[in-house]
């Protein structure tokens, strides 16, 4: 059992977020809005860090482009102009002051160059500091099929394994070449992974061949959920990766160390009970707007 408090969350935000252009040009895709079940427009950004915090997460490093720190500081730390606080309703003026109280766990981080996601999660180390984290990606959000949020899932495996957790899902052939995929054998049947391979973005061949998993269908295999708990250790392995130039598909890859990671200090694979909705592509976040609100309201 791990002896160290799980306190910190990071939330890599500083892509440029290519697929979502030309609306990406004038607005951050993580900021871009997604409603939940109350009914209110909120920055997609807000939601991840909810999440975070429904788990007991106390401190959240969202890592920006330092052009981009002011627009995350403004949503987070700064209150509305005077002229548009008089325009809100008193529940949107409760909601405004909720936002402030949230800004106070928040920090800003900075990726002064955009080399991959490795890279963006290499830039918290300092923050970070020594201790385990909860990192979540920047375009997606999650509704649970528990009672417990998708990240609280994730929280209560790490206490009760105590090495590092990797949140995995159930996906198709027809899309696993977009994702990390996961191959092992269940420790607990269809809950906990022994992880015997982590692969980046596979073709269908060679999941086929390589990534098969007992007892699942035909065609399905195990996907990353984007929801990870690391043990600081990824740093290490992420800092040899950046010295000695190591990339995949030129740029320096979280899922290359995560085997290593797997390799050296241990991790297991959570199939989470619950979704995760990509708002990072076109038709995905058209159809999350759909979705989202619906399975939200029914939970």
């Amino acid at each position: 059992m791990s002896q160290k408090q799980l306190r910190k969350a990071v939330i890599p935000a500083a892509g440029f977020g290519t697929r979502m252009y030309p609306a990406t040009k004038v607005l951050k895709k993580e900021l871009l809005p997604i409603i939940g079940s109350d009914g209110r427009a909120k920055p997609i950004i807000l939601a991840i860090v909810e999440e975070a915090i429904s788990a007991g997460i106390e401190q959240v490093g969202i890592v920006v482009q330092e052009s981009d720190r002011d627009l995350f500081y403004d949503l987070f730390k700064s209150p509305p102009k005077p002229e548009l606080w008089q325009k809100l309703s008193a529940e949107n003026k409760e909601y405004s002051e909720y936002l402030q109280t949230i800004g106070d766990r928040i920090t800003i981080l900075t990726q002064t160059e955009q080399e991959g996601y490795g890279h963006a999660v290499f830039c918290a180390q300092d923050w970070v500091n020594d201790e385990p984290f909860l990192l979540l990606l920047g375009d997606h959000v999650y509704t649970s099929k528990l009672d417990i949020s998708c990240a609280q899932q994730m929280v209560k495996t790490y206490q009760k394994t105590g090495t590092s957790v990797i949140g995995i899902t159930v996906m198709n052939a027809d899309i696993i070449h977009k994702a990390g995929c996961v191959s092992g054998s269940w420790k607990t049947e269809k809950s906990i992974l022994e992880i015997e391979q982590i692969y980046e973005k596979p073709t269908v061949e060679y999941a086929r061949e390589h990534l098969r998993v007992s007892s699942m269908a035909d065609d399905e295999f195990l996907g990353i959920f984007g929801m990870y708990i690391l043990e600081p250790e990824i740093f290490d392995l992420l800092a040899t990766d950046i010295n000695h130039n190591q990339r995949y598909k030129g740029e320096f890859q979280l899922t290359t160390c995560l085997d290593k990671l797997r390799k050296e200090k241990g991790a297991i694979a959570y199939l989470v009970q619950g979704k995760y909705y990509d708002t990072g592509m076109p038709l995905f976040y058209r159809q999350t707007m759909i979705d989202y609100y619906s399975n939200t309201v029914n939970q």
